[in-house]
């Protein structure tokens, strides 16, 4: 259920995320290590592990059989850790010359945390080993497991993802296809690289075009076309962004996870971040629907954790302690196929939400769903994204839909989040992001009607919209001809400790235009909106830091908008409630395979 890789893909990703010399030195290959003497070598690290708490938790697999190949003088131990990183020594084997290893290990003592790893170490005399497998008994015969990849005009990156499959025969092994759903304009067979591709994959490459359905869209036809005939012909999905850096051995290790599990088992694998891959994104996540909130750490999970870090008694940080997710993104998550069978198929939303709204709905039916340590994948990281994009659009009216579905609707507490984030925006000059706002609110509440056509209108509508607001698109420093004079930067103070009070404060200097400063630069991580409050001109670097926005107080935008979200709120809390029994109502015809079908065109 999982291997022993020594480096990563690429030497862009830290090899000490797969094992760590300790003391004395050693050359690492993919597969193989070569201790010189005088060397200790351990992979109790990220991928190197078996985090075994997980696999006590969720399956019922008693026991591990490590094996590798030796060859040279020194020692091989299996190590075990309890929920506070207290190491011991669960076996050994002495090499002297080439043989094959086999260590036993329980998974007997790890409910609450706690490991199983391996460690090498020579005298005088030099070790390589290579060939580390880690395999367990399986309960019952797998289902076969296909791949959906879905992209939309990221060429390169999606052939990239393809190619690395390719280089892992073993890890490719265990599908049996990859489905390719490409919902661009610009083709993934338009290029000269896909046609090698596709021959080097033959008939287990499946590619198929269709018009753009978000994410939902495309994850959803792997789900569709999986499920698509007799039960017992049914494949898991593991869905799969294009644009992600991709180590093969996270298909060994869901794969293995997911045919042992107790019972049917959403599992997910975690999201290390692309511009600083020694950090991974959430661990484990749970939503606030009513409050429109998404991405929240579960108590005990990392968050944004360095994982090259030490802790107080300098011991790694391993995610010794289980903690339990209540979704998985969808970068990387392997659906069991009975999951789909008992609760239908993702909602048509486009995208944002779709992945929670799901995961949320299995656990309703009773299925859990895991994020698996030790199995990763580089995806852009989210802290370098600015929300103010058309997508926001998205993740508020979707949350809307999500707190109409899977919770009771607490109107004052919606109402009162629509209300904070309104007049929020507001006052940071943000006026865009209020209209984006406001339309989710507007759209929400017109029905279920809305995703009739799975939100392809709604996409461009909503681009349109922000079209007419200039701060909503960032522009090149260069190009933003700023007046030296008038770009002096002004960093925040410390967050006030009476919110609604600064809040009127900043509301009557943005009417009045009685704020301190004229103009003047605000670094993206300074950007609050308490801070952006006080500028008439605030040049705001974007997220990404690629470029700036430039927001403008502009007098008459926040009356409209002001005047506007008045009504909608009122809207909200009066209709709110009829909206979101409407909305229960249409659940079974929106999860529904028909649905699909038609948004397919294939009904």
């Amino acid at each position: 259920m999982q291997r022993g890789p020594f480096t990563g893909p690429t030497p862009l990703v830290p090899e000490d995320l797969y094992a760590e010399v300790l003391r004395g030195a050693a050359r690492r290959e993919r597969d193989r290590i070569e201790l010189a003497p005088a060397t200790l070598v351990t992979t109790n690290t990220y991928w190197g592990r078996l985090h075994a708490t997980y696999w006590q938790r969720w399956t019922a697999v008693p026991q591990v059989q490590v094996s590798l190949r030796a060859a040279g003088r020194g020692r091989v131990w299996l190590m075990a850790s309890d929920t506070n990183k207290v190491g011991r020594a669960v076996a050994y084997a002495d090499v002297d010359g080439p043989r094959q290893v086999e260590l036993t290990g329980a998974i007997d003592r790890f409910v609450d945390g706690g490991g199983l790893w391996l460690e090498f170490g020579t005298d005088t005399g030099e070790l390589t080993v290579s060939g580390v497998e880690w395999t367990v008994q399986v309960p019952r015969p797998p289902r076969p497991t296909s791949i959906t990849i879905c992209t939309y005009n990221r060429v390169e990156d999606c052939l990239d993802t393809l190619q690395a499959l390719l280089d892992d025969p073993v890890a490719l092994a265990r599908v049996a296809l990859v489905r390719v759903v490409d919902q661009g304009s610009d083709p993934l067979e338009s290029r000269d690289g896909f046609a090698g591709v596709t021959a080097a994959f033959g008939e287990r490459l499946v590619y198929q075009r269709q018009p753009n359905l978000g994410g939902a869209g495309g994850f959803s036809r792997g789900l569709y076309e999986a499920t698509a005939g007799d039960p017992a012909d049914d494949h898991d999905v593991l869905l799969m962004d294009d644009d992600v850096l991709l180590d093969p051995e996270i298909v060994v290790r869901l794969t293995g996870f997911a045919a042992c599990t107790s019972t049917p088992t959403i599992v997910g694998g975690q999201m290390l971040n692309l511009l600083h891959p020694a950090h991974v994104h959430i661990t484990a996540e749970y939503a606030e629907p009513e409050k429109l909130r998404v991405g929240r750490p579960v108590p005990g999970a990392l968050e944004e954790g360095f994982l090259l870090g030490r802790d107080e008694r300098l011991l790694p940080v391993v995610q010794e302690r289980r903690v339990d997710t209540e979704y998985s993104g969808w970068w990387s998550c392997l659906i069991p196929a009975p999951v789909v069978r008992a609760i239908g198929y993702p909602l048509p939303l486009f995208f944002q939400w779709d992945d929670v709204e799901f995961g949320y709905r299995a656990r309703e039916h009773g299925f859990p769903t895991v994020s698996l340590p030790g199995a990763g994948v580089w995806h852009a990281d989210f802290g370098w994204k600015d929300w103010d994009e058309w997508h926001r659009y998205f993740n508020q009216r979707n949350g809307l839909i999500t707190a109409a579905l899977r919770t009771g609707f607490d109107r004052r507490t919606v109402a009162a989040t629509v209300v904070e984030l309104l007049a929020q925006y507001l006052v940071a000059m943000q006026y865009g992001l209020a209209a984006t706002l406001l339309t989710a609110v507007d759209d929400f509440l017109e029905g279920p009607q809305i995703l009739d056509d799975g939100s392809v209108a709604a996409a461009a509508t909503i681009r349109r919209i922000r079209a007419a607001y200039p701060e909503t698109t960032a522009v090149p420093i260069a190009e933003a001809g700023l007046d030296p004079r008038e770009a002096v930067v002004h960093l925040a103070g410390g967050k006030p400790s009476k919110m609604i009070m600064t809040w009127l404060k900043r509301a009557v200097l943005q009417a009045s235009g009685r704020v301190p400063f004229r103009s003047g630069m605000v670094p993206a991580g300074e950007a609050h909106w308490w801070h952006v409050a006080l500028f008439e001109r605030a040049i705001v670097t974007d997220m990404a830091e690629t470029g700036v926005r430039i927001r403008t107080r502009d007098r008459e935008r926040l009356r409209e908008l002001a005047t506007r979200g008045v009504r909608t709120v009122r809207r909200l809390y009066t209709e709110g409630p009829d909206a979101a029994r409407a909305w229960k109502a249409a659940e079974p015809r929106l999860t529904a395979r028909e649905t699909w079908a038609r948004l397919y065109g294939e009904a």
